[in-house]
This record gives structure tokens, sequence and C-alpha cells, in this order.
């Protein structure tokens, strides 16, 4: 019996509340692994560990693949009271490349971590080492990367991550927090816990560009072919009036790759059964690029980078949660949304179930 919509929303905010608590910096994300190992202890599934990913697998493991990524911005000690943005320190410079969305929005969210109250912690058992503020945050034109002044933690060590101090907040049908994408990892557990019996991927380094790696190894270790994975993850929009126009968010593609037609197509039946507002991020990107001088990118997903790695032999679709002041401690995105994506997961691995691989 599927579990009632307003009791399972709550759990996942009650779950939410606590996840965003926890430091989880991109590159350093193993004291997290080991919280979500901790919720899912009493659920029946078999949990293992691999570099750089959790995977959860029920009793039909082959029904459904579902994604989300584990880590979140942060900054990392790089120097004596030196910290740079963790995803784009010097071992990532291949990602650099400018045509990735964290780029382009770099410059725009420089300026929005002045007086950001942040808290360090040991690298891999994550204990707590103090906190300090950010009084000041700019791009280095010859680094290419966020540069950050702290006030409070000039003690610490270079490898140390500093990761900003989080609490969820909700006012009215709104929720924010430093959500992508612990609000994925939320909905995942929460699936979980209520029955879900296919497989469940938590990756590392997905904001370095790197996720996509252990996804691929994993599959092909297990020489599985599957067109039935479905990552998810936030997307940005400029305004909080761009956010209500949909509950979810779908794509055809990104610059990556095409994504896998019928089950892009299986999320749109879905969404029109339901009722569920809906928008395509690679069409909404093209609609304003016609009136742009410098074209925004359509993005380059875990997703995309799984399929063209993989020659399409593991494909499937996004579904996405439209937020506002993507990529910083503010990150909004409406409770109604949430609702909606646990409506159209548990709709489709139902289906799953209901049709073997």
């Amino acid at each position: 019996m599927s579990p009632n919509p307003e009791e399972e929303i709550d759990e996942c905010l009650h779950l939410l509340r606590a996840l965003v608590r926890e430091p989880s910096v991109v590159g350093v994300e193993d004291a997290f692994f080991r919280v979500i190992r901790r919720e899912l202890e009493e659920c029946d599934v078999k949990v293992q560990r691999y570099h750089g990913l959790l995977v959860a697998q029920g009793s039909q493991p082959d029904s459904l693949y579902l994604s989300a990524h584990v880590d979140r911005h942060g900054l990392l000690c790089t120097g004596p009271n030196e910290f740079q943005y963790a995803a784009f320190i010097a071992g990532n410079r291949g990602e650099l490349t400018g045509d990735s969305v964290s780029e382009q929005f770099m410059e725009i969210v420089a300026g929005r971590f002045e007086g950001q109250r942040v808290q360090a912690h040991t690298p891999f058992a994550g204990s707590y080492l103090g906190q300090g503020m950010i009084t000041r945050s700019y791009v280095c034109p010859r680094r290419r990367n966020l540069i950050f002044e702290l006030d409070g933690l000039e003690f610490l060590q270079p490898g140390t991550p500093v990761s900003f101090l989080d609490r969820l907040r909700v006012d009215g049908g709104l929720l924010s927090a430093q959500l992508d994408n612990v609000v994925s990892v939320a909905v995942l557990i929460e699936m979980i816990r209520t029955g879900f019996q296919g497989t469940a991927l938590f990756t590392a380094g997905e904001e370095a560009g790197r996720s996509w790696r252990f996804v691929v190894e994993w599959f092909l270790l297990q020489n599985i072919s599957t067109d039935r994975l479905i990552v998810l993850d936030t997307s940005p929009f400029p305004t909080l009036d761009e956010v209500s126009k949909q509950q979810v968010v779908l794509r055809n593609r990104d610059s990556m790759a095409t994504f896998d037609g019928p089950t892009t197509d299986r999320l749109v039946s879905l969404c029109n059964e339901l009722g569920i507002r809906y928008r395509f991020k690679d069409r909404y990107v093209e609609l304003l690029n016609r009136e742009r001088e410098k074209p925004l990118s359509i993005g380059r997903t875990e997703l995309g980078r799984v399929i063209s790695a993989t020659d399409g032999s593991v494909r499937g679709t996004t579904l996405q949660l439209p937020t506002s002041s993507y990529h910083t401690a503010t990150e909004t995105a409406e409770i109604a949304s949430i609702s909606s994506l646990l409506q159209l997961l548990r709709r489709l691995a139902d289906w799953g179930v209901s049709h073997p691989a």
C-alpha cells in the first residue's frame, strides 16, 4: 500500500532537516556516507560501499535504478589561512572548460557568501574543529576559482574541509537550505523506508564532475545494461516566479548525450496522469539563448556522462527539483515539488516492478 502523501512529505522533511546539518563537502564525503548507512540499517535492503559510491538494493534491484549525489559545495583549506571553492581546486582543473553550469554561475554567486557562517571538520571522521565567518569571496582571474577570506579558522591545516553552517528553513510552502543535492538523498532514503525494492546509488564528487565515473565502474563491475537509470538533482532558475511555473524539471538531453526517449516519455505520461506541472530544461535554455548574446549552457549532467562513457548501454533520464538561489545556503524549493517528486518516483517504481527488465 502506498504511504499517505502528507505523512510521507512530513517524514521526508524531518529527515532532510537532520541531513542538512551534516557536512559533506565535495571530495570529502566519507562521514556523510556513514550517516546515510546508519539511516538505512533498519531497512530491508543490502547496503554496500564502494569507492565514491554507496549502493542500497532491495529484492528487485533491476526494476529501477535511482541515483543522487551526496556532495555539497564548500571550501577546502589549501594553505596558511587560504581557502578555495572545493569543487574547483587544482585537482579538478580538467573540469574547468567553461561550459559547465557551475562555472557560468561562479561570477554571479561570488559575492553572495559574505557574512556566511562556516564550520570545519576533520576530513574522514567528520569531527568538529570550529566555526568561522566568510568576510570576503571573489573570483581569482589567474586561478579561475572562488577564493574565500575567513575569520576564525586561521589554525586549519591544508586539506581540511569547511562546510557552510546549514539549517533547513521552512516558510509557508517553501523550504531553503543548501539543497543541492541533500534533498534528493532525503527523497531516496524515504523511498527505501517506504518499500522501494530497486537500486539506489548515492554518489560522491558530482560537483567536481567525478560521480559518473563511480556509477560507470559499478555498472561495468556488475555487467549490467539498463535503460532504467533515473538521476535526481536540483535545477536552477533565476527567480521564485520561474520556479513556480513547474513542479518538476525533465530533460531530453544535456551537452554530453541524448537521454532515453521512452523513459522520458514515461515520466511525461505520469506527470500528465497525476496533474504534475513540468518543464524541459533543455528547451527552456534554448529559448533563453535566442535572446542572449552569450548563450547559457544546457549543462553537463551525471547521466549524460554515463550514457556517453557506456555508449548508451546504461541510459535513462533525469528528474529534477526546480530551485532558486542555486549553489548557496539559501537554495529554495517548493514543498509541493518534493511531494510531486515522491509521487512520480513511487509510480515509476511500481511500473518497474510490474514490468521486469
